[in-house]
């Protein structure tokens, strides 16, 4: 059986893979390492876990094919290092480093070793996200993520937040960029109050928003075609649009949570990748780009 390795069982982790993974054991075998013995203890028989570790070294001496990296984003370029050169394969959350020539060291060295290296972008995976990409034509790309009032520094808000919706506009898009804008809105203190990105293709305009102070917690997508309108609201409807018709969709009561926001079918994806010896299902040139937008937003 596979082994699979999940280093960092903090919040993320716990809510977005463990139960995922819990569902999968019968087709790999989970390592799940932290440093706090209680924390081990207890999600490995919350989740029926049998092999545990306390330390990355002791993670990889079990030899697993792969490493989910949920530890913080400072730790993400070492750790990432050593598990590729000790060729085993790497998903870690996003952003893979707030340090774009370490993004790009880090995708060489596994295209180099010809491992994966694949960032936690779920929301390309949700299925109504997946829906708008579908959509033929586009003209108009909308991404905005609004929080009811969020106080972060404008690089942790950037890397840690706008790149949702950084990453989910350019998946929309179906052609290359040809220009790009932004702007960064803070507030005396150094807080992020809004982000702004915009960008054109051949035949598309992409419009990108995060507001930080906004009254409302709310995501949206949304895409206009020569032939329709269609906008995802939090990633659980879809409400289309054409003359004289709205229809709004939503997911059956029993679907997951973890399958609507994309994180089942990602992390399915990404073990099938490692499995198979298949492609990275998050495309590499993409998610530099995406890192690349947020860097560049913190230079402007």
């Amino acid at each position: 059986m596979i082994k699979i390795g999940v280093i960092g069982l903090g919040n993320i982790a716990q809510k977005a893979y463990l139960p995922v993974m819990a569902a999968m054991q019968d087709q790999y075998e989970f390592h799940l390492t932290t440093r706090n013995p209680e924390k081990r203890a207890q999600l490995a028989a919350e989740y029926g876990f049998t092999h545990t570790h306390a330390t990355l070294d002791d993670l990889m001496a079990a030899k697993p094919a792969a490493v989910f990296v949920h530890t913080p984003t400072a730790t993400h370029a070492a750790i990432i290092k050593k598990l590729l050169l000790a060729d085993i394969n790497v998903y870690v959350d996003k952003p893979v480093s707030m340090d774009l020539q370490e993004v790009q060291g880090l995708y060489d060295l596994a295209a180099a070793r010809h491992l994966l290296l694949t960032c936690g972008f779920n929301r390309r995976f949700a299925p109504l996200n997946q829906q708008l990409k579908a959509i033929p034509d586009k003209r108009l790309i909308m991404a905005e993520k609004v929080r009811e009032t969020s106080d972060q520094d404008v690089a942790t808000a950037v890397f840690d937040l706008m790149i949702h919706s950084v990453d989910t506009g350019l998946y929309l898009l179906d052609e290359p960029l040809e220009n790009t804008t932004s702007r960064i809105v803070a507030s005396a203190d150094g807080k992020l109050e809004q982000g702004y990105f915009t960008a054109q293709t051949a035949h598309e305009q992409l419009q990108v928003v995060t507001n930080m102070r906004g009254g409302v917690n709310l995501e949206t997508s949304t895409v206009q075609a020569t032939s329709q309108r269609a906008m995802v609201s939090d990633l659980s409807s879809l409400t289309t649009y054409q003359t004289a018709r709205t229809q709004t969709t939503t997911f059956p009561d029993w679907t997951p949570t973890l399958e609507k926001r994309g994180f089942a079918p990602l992390i399915r994806a990404f073990l099938t990748a490692v499995a198979t010896h298949g492609p990275n299902p998050v495309d590499p040139t993409s998610a530099i780009t995406s890192h690349a937008v947020c860097r560049h937003l913190l230079s402007d």
